[in-house]
């Protein structure tokens, strides 16, 4: 079977930045020392390079419960998760200390404030960072340029309750991609949309991702999803989690074409068999 650690040039190739994201014998226990202590993963260990005007796409796939979202909640810092019980959390060479300007992280439940505007939603970023007091007008304008980048022009004052789900979740993309972070984490974010417009989403998602050359990890239940977005997939073991499979050089070249037309190529559907096979086992393991 094929895994990423065949490929030469991924195994051995060397960086001159520390990586974006490095977890160092990693586990996360809840509640522990209580009679509801429950370990989420366990031994997770991983790297992914700093590749600067390139950018990776990775995908976490994995049986229900194993631990997906703890992983990308402790890339984010956020303090119901982190710190992890044992082992370490870096964001480019740096230990996590909290949530940053640099991490974006996109939900699952559509994350819009109700009582903002669509333009005041994808402006909040850019006002409440302290390191860039940008005006209120400049503000606006970087807003609507993405408002139009993921196509809701037209929409700028409409609150969320007027917009369907898959402009809600276009509204809680651009409002995380304004502030150009370095690493956007997904949590299962097309997974309560309809075919279509999941599709939809997954076209303009590889777009903006070609555009702002950030690495990114999307967490799907979806192995096609997988195949067809990312350049890596991983794959979690049942709880508690660790990576139990690593795939590369199977994974078709996809950014640049319709989902569609990958998604019925026989390159497509072999890494897909191969993908589910190694599902099928460890759900049975």
């Amino acid at each position: 079977m094929s895994d990423e650690s065949s490929n030469p040039n991924t195994a051995e190739a060397t960086f001159e930045r520390p990586p974006i994201v490095e977890f160092i014998d990693v586990e996360k226990t809840f509640a522990a020392g209580t009679k509801k202590a429950f370990t989420a993963i366990r031994d997770v260990s991983f790297t992914i390079e700093d590749r600067p005007g390139v950018g990776e796409f990775i995908a976490l796939v994995g049986p229900s419960g194993c631990g997906k979202s703890t992983v990308l909640n402790l890339i984010q810092g956020f303090r119901d998760v982190y710190p992890p019980t044992r082992g370490e959390v870096k964001v480019r060479g740096e230990r996590v200390t909290g949530p940053g300007r640099d991490r974006g992280m996109i939900f699952q439940r559509y994350s819009s404030f109700p009582h903002l505007t669509v333009l005041d939603n994808v402006a909040f970023g850019l006002e409440i960072d302290p390191d860039e007091r940008l005006p209120r007008a400049e503000r606006e304008e970087i807003a609507r340029r993405w408002i139009e980048r993921v196509g809701l022009g037209g929409h700028e004052e409409k609150y969320p309750h007027q917009l369907s789900g898959g402009q809600q979740q276009r509204v809680a993309i651009a409002r995380s991609l304004v502030v150009k972070p370095r690493i956007i984490l997904m949590d299962e974010p097309f997974s309560a949309l309809d075919e279509p417009t999941r599709i939809d989403m997954q076209r303009l998602t590889t777009e903006l991702w070609h555009e702002i050359e950030a690495t990114v990890m999307i967490i799907t239940h979806s192995l096609s999803e997988a195949v067809y977005l990312g350049d890596r997939v991983w794959m979690m073991s049942k709880n508690p989690g660790r990576i139990a499979r690593k795939f590369q050089d199977i994974i078709p070249p996809t950014h640049d074409a319709d989902p569609i037309e990958v998604q019925a190529s026989r390159e497509f559907e072999a890494a897909l068999r191969e993908v589910s096979q190694a599902f099928r086992e460890i759900e049975a393991a």
